[in-house]
């Protein structure tokens, strides 16, 4: 197992290596460039105003090298002044007028142009404030889910089973913005729960308004995908053989389900589960921009409208980096809940 996780982790750096050059190619393409450089200088600078900027902060320099700088393989190089001085390339962000290593590895993300500070002062707090979101989603989405699809798969052909099959799929069928808008319709028309100034305010603090709201919106969405997914691996276990024996044993009905029929079924699921985080982080940019919610869904709209090169730089890296290592958990706990599984 150590030596499938050392490899899996090998691939994992690779893998981001190889991500990491398409996304910095792509996010420094050239007419993103000449955006950068009119935010920065002056909305009607002449073309050779924008290229003398973007080649006296660098960006003209050789793409391999940007990017080891970027990495923190290789010194970053300061900007120059008209004179042809060092000089920082931006100073709102502290940043040195000396060659010297200072990269993601440094853990240096670069300056954020829009919000005019550090890609790390931004990123990781709005960061931290979407995985509290992530974590009370998945408080209220996982067990509700396994319950749904547990009972639903108990008794296949039920009316139970057909009540909360239906019950799932339209959950499963509802996107995240047409259930965000029915939970505000609900909450604020018509039970008035919610005033105008509280919905458009922007949220710092964890209240009903900002926070159970997106909660709810992510969780339901999410939760009939998961039940069906139990439901039908547990209508697959509870025929199996070994169950009928138990059942022959004389074992209850409920000591089968638990003692037997569930971990069995829980193999799939799982999978399926750490699969939600990836879509977490699709899924919240709809949703927190709804609601108004500043994490990271939030800060990586406001990067992608205002052409923040450094601050797409890092969520990229930060998204990559979640699904990738969410992907190795998933392989690791299956290979723990399926004994028949050996890593060879």
């Amino acid at each position: 197992m150590i030596s499938f996780i050392a490899r899996r982790l090998g691939v994992m750096v690779l893998t981001m290596i190889c991500l990491t050059l398409v996304v910095f190619y792509l996010v420094n393409l050239e007419p993103n460039l000449k955006k950068l450089a009119l935010a920065q200088t002056n909305s009607r600078a002449s073309q050779a105003e924008i290229d003398s900027w973007l080649d006296r902060n660098g960006y003209r320099d050789p793409f391999l090298k940007r990017y080891a700088e970027w990495i923190g393989v290789w010194p970053k190089q300061p900007a120059r002044d008209t004179a042809g001085n060092p000089i920082p390339r931006f100073n709102f962000c502290g940043e040195s007028a000396v060659p010297q290593f200072s990269g993601v590895l440094q853990g240096d993300f670069g300056c954020s142009t829009k919000f005019r500070t550090t890609v790390a002062a931004k990123l990781f707090p709005a960061l931290g404030a979407t995985a509290i979101l992530m974590f009370w989603v998945m408080v209220c989405m996982i067990p509700g889910a396994l319950i749904i699809g547990v009972l639903a798969g108990m008794r296949e052909g039920s009316r139970t089973d057909r009540t909360l099959s239906v019950i799932s799929i339209a959950t499963t069928a509802t996107p995240e913005y047409v259930s965000g808008v029915i939970f505000t319709v609900i909450f604020a028309t018509w039970l008035g729960w919610l005033n105008g100034s509280a919905a458009s305010a922007t949220f710092q603090g964890i209240t009903f308004v900002n926070f159970a709201l997106p909660v709810m919106t992510l969780a339901i969405y999410g939760m009939g995908y998961i039940a069906r997914m139990t439901r039908a691996s547990m209508v697959e276990v509870m025929t199996a053989q070994y169950i009928r024996t138990a059942r022959l044993k004389g074992l209850s009905f409920p000591a089968v389900v638990m003692k037997h029929a569930l971990r069995n079924a829980l193999i799939a699921p799982f999978t399926v589960i750490m699969l939600q985080f990836p879509w977490l982080l699709t899924g919240v940019v709809v949703v927190e921009i709804m609601f108004r919610y500043q994490g990271f869904g939030y800060t990586l709209v406001e990067a992608a409208g205002n052409n923040d090169i450094d601050l797409l730089l890092g969520c990229s890296l930060v998204s990559v980096f979640i699904v990738l290592i969410t992907q190795l958990i998933s392989d690791v706990g299956y290979a723990y809940l399926n004994p028949r599984i050996r890593v060879q």
